[in-house]
């Protein structure tokens, strides 16, 4: 069979990093010789990446699997990532036709797909991910929008949260070498990307493994040194609140090309769940931390993980968690209603919630979300910014859309040539959860 007459698709669930992991194996298969297509198009060949942190993801990548298996009776269909690494099973279950194969499969995607085109026969194939000792993702892959790029430097978490099933099944820890990620960016740089969002499960656990070891702080510097850089936005994901050290604050505050915008989860506001949680800080630090954050660093963009309904949580300890958040001016919110995993500690902890209170919980927690992502965008009106425009127009009002350097969704009307290219931009109101705005004079 011709591989140049097969047509894949990829579709992906779940965080950045399996973004990143699909890209990569889309890039993989293009390597093969396979077409890779969108999942909207007819395949001979459908892969979902799947993610397995809720219940919900696991039963959206179950919803995927059997609405491909019906587009066509021949085609082959593909269970990969984190849910198939937790529960072959449970997507064998799903029909006898569907391959699954697990995280440390990925790399070796293209050969899986040969065999099975070649005998017609679902295959499963899972390795036990804690073995995997070194990181493996392929270099560079290519991301259709030109503008932003994803640049995985870390998998797996050595951390024990009581809640989260992660750590089994993307394994321990694992960075990519320092001169491999120097080597990646210069990649993106030459490709013409004005972006590229550094990503990890636990990306302030890069090069800790490494020998020797390195911390990313040392990389960020490097990077800050090498002029090919010097016009580049480099993006990070998301630290954990005990990895800012005052180094890597008075980096942030005054680096020229690191973006005003990470993530800090907190999970609780209420010290007795954060225990339960084993999160390993005080609210004390995390206050500490973001007064520090938001004073070194001007206009930025801070996110934060909360989740609702822990088990045992009682309507005091939630409020706490209200009233905390409430404290920090944080843009938005990632709330996560409480999902039990089985495995994990907190499975098994009592005072499991029903789904009504953590539902109701965590749209309150929402609503904060919304009352300060406006608060954070409305300080803004009136003021110029540089904005990177999107490759894809506003459906909705046909307008370029493109991001601050601290993550402000604008839209404005220009011509097609901006696409691509970081432009002055006026802000002048605040439309739902975007910010309407018009071009200045010159470019950024």
């Amino acid at each position: 069979m011709n591989a140049s007459n097969i047509k894949i698709s990829v579709t992906t669930l779940g965080c950045k990093v399996n973004q990143c992991d699909s890209a990569a194996m889309e890039e993989s298969l293009r390597n093969c010789g396979y077409e890779v297509v969108l999942p909207s198009k007819k395949s001979d060949v459908y892969i979902v990446n799947t993610c397995v942190v809720t219940k919900k993801t696991e039963s959206q990548s179950r919803q995927l699997l059997r609405k491909y298996l019906r587009s066509s009776p021949d085609c082959q269909v593909i269970a990969v990532g984190c849910y198939a690494q937790k529960s072959v099973e449970d997507l064998k279950a799903v029909s006898k036709r569907v391959s699954v194969f697990g995280n440390s499969e990925k790399k070796d995607i293209g050969k899986y797909i040969k065999a099975l085109l070649n005998n017609g026969q679902a295959k499963q194939q899972v390795s036990d991910i804690l073995l995997e000792k070194t990181f493996s993702t392929p270099a560079s892959p290519i991301f259709l929008d030109r503008t932003r790029a994803f640049l995985k430097v870390q998998d797996g978490c050595n951390s024990g949260c009581s809640y989260c099933i992660v750590p089994s099944v993307r394994g321990k820890s694992r960075s990519l070498p320092k001169d491999e990620f120097i080597s990646r960016l210069h990649a993106f740089a030459d490709q013409g990307f004005l972006e590229v969002v550094l990503t990890g499960i636990h990306l302030g656990a890069y090069g800790l493994d490494l020998d020797p070891a390195v911390t990313i702080l040392e990389v960020l510097a490097q990077i800050e040194k090498d002029d090919t850089f010097s016009d580049m936005r480099i993006r990070l994901s998301s630290f954990e609140p005990g990895e800012f050290s005052d180094e890597l604050i008075d980096f942030f505050s005054d680096s020229k090309i690191i973006c005003p915008h990470v993530h800090i989860p907190l999970q609780s506001g209420d010290p007795g769940i954060l225990k339960k949680m084993r999160r390993p800080y005080a609210l004390s630090l995390y206050s500490d931390l973001t007064e520090k954050l938001f004073s070194a660093v001007p206009g930025l963009n801070l996110g934060i993980d909360v989740i609702a309904g822990f088990p045992g949580e009682t309507d005091e300890q939630f409020n706490n968690t209200l009233e905390f958040l409430k404290k920090i001016p944080a843009a938005y919110l990632h709330v996560f209603p409480y999902s039990q995993r089985e495995g994990t500690p907190a499975a098994e902890f009592d005072g499991q919630l029903p789904e009504a209170v953590k539902k109701d919980r965590a749209n309150i927690l929402r609503a904060l979300s919304d009352e300060k992502k406006e608060t954070f965008y409305e300080t803004f009106i009136g003021r110029t910014l540089p904005v990177l425009v999107e490759g894809k127009r506003d459906k909705r009002t046909g307008a370029l859309r493109g991001f601050t350097r601290n993550y402000i969704p604008i839209l404005f009307n220009g011509d097609d040539d901006l696409i691509g290219k970081e432009v002055l931009v006026n802000l002048h109101s605040v439309q739902q959860d975007l910010v309407m705005g018009e071009r200045a004079d010159g470019r950024a």
